[in-house]
């Protein structure tokens, strides 16, 4: 007998291509058996009418808090990783998750930028997104050239965070892009060398030369060829800006070629990021990005910003800040929404969410227990319903792509690109005999994202169950409050 069957839903598994009627049982964490009449169990949890599917996997979640794993938990999640910035370092941050319990399984890269940081300005201070906006007031590791003893610094740095388990190397290039080519190439020479990904967010985002998206992209290309290292886009859409067309025509052309390129996108025309980004104070921010200062806005209270000036002091008065980027116009503009689609829609692409902290009114993290949140804490949109936003609209009301294919953007793929690298990956994003029992079960006429600009923090609608590692974290629609089954994701280590 299982300890828990799913039975007589709509079984969607990428892997194996079936979509049928049919039972799921799980038993010790671990899927046991798909098939029809599996028989009784502990506990059965009838999924007539719904769709079970593999739990979703996040590959870029900087929350990394048991609120933000409650939003991304009604969002499909159950694996949340923040591999684009990271973390340093890393044993110690895998160390306090375990302690402190985490909602959804978890895992991160190392972190290049705060490497940087470390060995150019001497500042050792664990990574997080208020010491990150504490280090961009000494500009030095964003702007210059590293030396070779600092190279070597940013070196050792990276490769204890390997040592320690992390997944890959994290590349905030466009928040540091003073940074040499000569040092890059030796970072993806060393992640090439231990056979793991980079996960970069490109240097540049103009849509004009110099120091455009293109320009980023040609040489993210390069270092795919010259290393041969696993080169990871994230959030290919807000990188790319307005020019995504070009972009894309450049990246699939690289990857047709067979170099080992991925990427991630994420279903909203505005973006997210903190105060102090280098790419702001740019004196021709208006010229180089088509948009004027108006595009950026506060999190906390709505402002949105007149003047360089005005961004200027910002950025020395709250550096940490966490501000929106409104870039597409894909409610009037027609072509940013067919912008938007060739990023969201590019073959073999993930969904990734690019969640971030939920902040409160005075710029702090929430990190709290309360369920539903606080009413005043906010966030990105994306934050909590970024993939039943894909799921509703490109998939059910557009349907752009099949729903199994769909599910698999959101769930095997994301494993795939990760599976080579970090062995524990290839047990997720499956509804297989031996898989990891993260599972997802859901109304599909009703899955829906709820978060707007004006109401960030409204989980999502239509998760009816939610297995974490054999856990039943959501049942009948309602959170577990106690509950804390996630597991920490990491590459094997010392």
């Amino acid at each position: 007998m299982a300890g828990m069957v799913i039975s007589g839903g709509r079984v969607v598994d990428p892997a194996s291509g079936m979509d049928a009627i049919a039972d799921v049982a799980l038993m010790d964490g671990r899927i046991v058996a798909v098939g029809t009449g599996l028989g009784g169990a502990e506990r059965v949890i009838d999924a007539t009418g719904l769709v079970v599917a593999p739990g979703f996997i996040d590959l870029h979640a900087h929350g990394q808090s048991v609120p933000a794993d409650r939003m991304q938990a009604f969002d499909g999640c159950t694996t949340v990783l923040d591999l684009e910035a990271g973390v340093l370092p890393v044993g110690a941050w895998y160390k306090r998750q375990e302690k402190a319990g985490r909602v959804l399984n978890y895992g991160a890269a190392t972190n290049w930028a705060f490497a940087r940081i470390g060995s150019m300005t001497g500042s050792n201070e664990e990574s997080s997104l208020e010491a990150f906006g504490r280090a961009m007031r000494d500009r030095r590791w964003m702007d210059n050239i590293a030396s070779e003893p600092e190279v070597d610094g940013i070196l050792e740095r990276i490769a204890r965070g390997l040592d320690e388990g992390g997944i890959g190397v994290g590349i905030l290039n466009a928040y540091a892009p003073g940074a040499g080519v000569q040092e890059l190439t030796a970072v993806c020479q060393l992640a090439a060398g231990r056979n793991v990904p980079t996960f970069t967010h490109v240097a540049y985002m103009s849509r004009i030369d110099p120091e455009s998206a293109a320009e980023a992209y040609i040489r993210l290309i390069g270092y795919a060829g010259a290393t041969g290292c696993h080169m990871h886009i994230c959030h290919f859409n807000s990188s790319s800006k307005t020019d995504i067309e070009r972009c894309a025509a450049i990246v699939s052309k690289a990857i047709e070629q067979g170099l080992p390129i991925t990427l991630e996108a994420y279903p909203y025309g505005t973006g997210s990021t903190v105060m102090a980004a280098a790419f702001f104070a740019d004196p021709q921010f208006i010229e180089r990005n088509g948009m004027g200062y108006d595009s950026i806005q506060r999190v906390t209270d709505g402002h949105r910003f007149r003047d360089r000036a005005e961004v200027l002091a910002a950025q020395a008065e709250e550096p940490s800040s966490l501000v929106l980027w409104h870039v597409l116009d894909v409610d009037t503009n027609a072509h940013h929404r067919d912008l938007l689609d060739m990023a969201v829609l590019f073959p073999g692409g993930a969904i990734a969410s690019d969640a971030m902290p939920w902040s409160m009114p005075d710029g702090s993290s929430y990190t709290g227990d309360a369920w539903p949140l606080p009413a005043e804490a906010t966030s990105h949109p994306r934050s909590a319903g970024c993939f039943t936003r894909f799921m509703r609209h490109w998939v059910r009301e557009r349907q752009t792509v099949s729903l199994m294919e769909g599910v698999a953007k959101c769930s095997l793929i994301p494993a795939q690109i990760l599976e080579k690298s970090t062995p524990a990956m290839a047990a997720k994003g499956r509804l297989q005999p031996g898989a990891d029992a993260d599972v997802l079960v859901f109304d599909y006429e009703a899955l829906t994202d709820k978060a707007e600009f004006t109401a960030m923090n409204r989980p999502a609608e239509g998760v009816r169950h939610l297995i974490v590692s054999g856990h039943p974290l959501i049942a009948d629609g309602v959170l577990d409050e106690a509950a804390r089954p996630g597991k920490p994701v990491r590459r094997p280590h010392g």
